[in-house]
C-alpha cells in the first residue's frame, strides 16, 4: 500500500475511533501532527540504506514521536517510536522493540502516554496478570511496583493500563 498524509490520517482516527478511553483521545489529538516524510536509516541493511518515515505525532517534552514506515519492520510492524531532530545520526528507524502493528500500541509506549493517569499495577504472568491497583500517575505507579517487587520477590509485578485497544 502505498501512503499518503491523507491515509495516514484515516489510519490513525480509525483507531482511536475504536478507542473506549475518552481520556486518551484528546491527548493525541492535541499532539498530533500533519504526517511529515523523512528519510530515516535502515541500520539493519545496507551501508546507506534509508527508508521514507512518516511521522505522525510529535512530543516536544521528549523530542520522540510515532511515526509510520512500510520498510525496514513494515509493514507488519509499521509505527515506530522516534527520535526527532537532533543529529544526523539519531535520524534512524532504531530498534525492533521499538515498532509495533498498532498505533495505538506504540502510543502506549511513548512518553506522551506517561503524561495520563491510566497507569495500574498488575500481578501474575502477562497471559494472566489482573490489575491490583485503581488507576494513577505513570511514578506513582511504578514506585508500588518497585515497592512490591521488593516486599515480595517471588511474584511478577508490572505497570501497565486497561484500556480497551487492539492487542498485538
Amino acid at each position: 500500500m502505498s501512503v499518503d498524509p491523507q491515509k495516514l490520517m484515516a489510519m490513525v482516527d480509525h483507531e482511536l475511533a475504536r478507542l473506549s478511553d475518552s481520556r486518551v483521545v484528546p491527548h493525541i489529538q492535541a499532539l498530533r501532527i500533519e504526517p511529515t516524510v523523512t528519510m530515516r536509516r535502515w541500520d539493519y541493511g545496507h551501508e546507506g540504506e534509508q527508508y521514507p518515515c512518516w511521522t505522525v505525532l510529535r512530543h516536544a517534552l521528549s523530542n520522540t514521536g510515532i511515526a509510520y514506515c512500510e520498510q525496514g519492520f513494515g509493514p507488519r510492524s509499521a509505527w515506530g517510536l522516534i527520535w526527532l531532530g537532533g543529529e544526523e545520526d539519531r535520524l534512524s528507524i532504531g530498534m525492533d522493540c521499538s515498532w509495533f502493528t498498532t498505533f495505538l500500541r506504540a502510543f502506549l509506549v511513548c512518553a506522551a502516554a506517561t503524561e495520563l493517569p491510566i497507569w495500574r499495577v498488575f500481578k501474575g504472568h502477562w497471559e494472566e496478570m489482573p490489575p491490583i491497583s485503581d488507576e494513577g500517575e505513570w511514578d506513582a505507579t511504578w514506585a508500588k511496583v518497585m515497592d512490591l517487587r521488593e516486599s515480595d520477590p517471588a511474584n511478577l509485578y508490572n505497570c501497565w493500563t486497561s484500556i480497551e485497544h487492539e492487542r498485538e
